[in-house]
């Protein structure tokens, strides 16, 4: 009788990624790269792009043996008065320098398709797996802002053929974090010759994947080619029991479509009161009286979600999420009440969650200082 086969996730579990540990819930921060990270807000000590203020982010996430540092990638803002994300730090050698200060957790690069070749993405990559010790993940991006693609002169892809390019781009990357000898490409985005790069990974057989593709399309692609998806929260089912619908639904297509065990994570943003009516009052002050409305109106347009296709009870709902943490799931009360959520999203099947903060650095510290002790104590950690 022949040896099973060993499986993409048994090669990471070998390989000892952070993601892979055996902790029941995996934990992240989310955009702490840019300006407002995941808050679309006024509110005095929303995040700043200093150098300061992401390695600190990192830093205590590295000490409470955080799995995922995920950077977002952006080139350009939203306008309104806080132009959110308007400044920020390029993923890569942001992930470089992260990943040079850090010790434990997983570093991440996004990296949008049509803004990076895929020899260059691959190089890089490789080069921040060297300087971690085999702790970098490659966040893969379709591009979905148009502006942005439209600054590196390329053309906004209709949406599935966005996936198709991916693809392409995924597989070159891949065959040069594996191939030993130089190799040819023709595709119909991209051709390559006598490709190769030295030396290859750290990581065994290659590094950790990931993406967020939310549409059908986007799915098929995180199922067939990603170890992590993200799944993001239905902002009018914000539930766990909601949310276990979409993790179980996503596992059952990469186990069935194409015979993978992937794992999923979700972001979500944490408020944090003495008193559940004290973290309440402040999601209110940072949303409804201190949002920049305009800026989250902005983003929202930009993701083709607007008064013809939702009303406008439904669309403000949508800006609002956005506004707290990027639509992300909200977990607003004390600290038993934030570790109560964590575990129950743990109980819908999650395998991680990356957090935000309104007040990054101070509402995080919090955290760190607060909540993870009970999460340890829980036995979630």
């Amino acid at each position: 009788m022949s040896a099973p086969t060993e499986t993409r996730a048994d090669q990471l579990r070998e390989a000892k990624h952070p993601i892979y540990n055996d902790r029941k819930l995996h934990l992240g921060t989310f955009s702490t790269n840019l300006s407002g990270g995941c808050s679309i807000s006024t509110i005095d000590g929303v995040l700043e792009a200093t150098w300061e203020a992401t390695s600190t982010l990192a830093a205590m996430g590295d000490a409470m043996g955080f799995e995922a540092l995920v950077p977002v990638g952006r080139w350009r803002g939203f306008g309104g008065p806080t132009n959110f994300n308007g400044s920020g730090f390029e993923c890569f050698t942001w992930a470089a320098g992260i990943g040079a200060s850090t010790t434990d957790a997983g570093v991440f690069v996004t990296s949008h398709v049509p803004t990076i070749h895929p020899v260059m993405a691959a190089k890089q990559a490789a080069t921040v797996d060297h300087i971690t010790g085999g702790r970098v993940a490659l966040n893969i991006v379709t591009g979905w802002h148009t502006p942005e693609i439209e600054m590196f002169g390329a053309k906004q892809l209709e949406h599935d053929l966005r996936y198709e390019c991916a693809q392409e781009w995924f597989d070159i990357v891949r065959k040069l974090w594996t191939a030993e000898e130089q190799f040819d490409y023709d595709g119909q985005y991209y051709s390559v010759k006598d490709a190769l790069i030295s030396p290859l990974p750290v990581q065994s057989p290659y590094p950790v994947t990931m993406n967020a593709g939310g549409s059908g399309k986007g799915r098929h692609f995180g199922a067939r080619n990603c170890d992590v998806v993200f799944v993001a929260s239905d902002m009018r089912n914000q539930t766990a029991e909601g949310m276990k619908s979409k993790v179980d639904g996503f596992r059952a297509l990469a186990r069935e479509e194409y015979g993978r065990e992937i794992r999923v994570w979700n972001n979500a943003y944490v408020v944090q009161g003495d008193t559940e009516a004290d973290a309440k009052a402040f999601l209110h002050h940072y949303v409804e009286e201190l949002g920049d409305w305009e800026a989250a109106s902005n983003l929202v347009a930009g993701l083709g979600m607007n008064s013809q296709s939702y009303d406008k009870t439904t669309l403000d709902d949508m800006k609002r999420h956005f506004i707290a943490g990027w639509a992300g799931y909200p977990i607003v009360g004390t600290s038993e009440h934030i570790v109560e959520r964590l575990a129950e999203l743990v109980d819908a099947g999650l395998d991680g969650v990356l957090l935000s903060f309104p007040r990054y650095v101070r509402d995080m510290r919090r955290f760190q200082e607060e909540v993870h002790p009970l999460l340890v104590q829980a036995g979630l950690r």
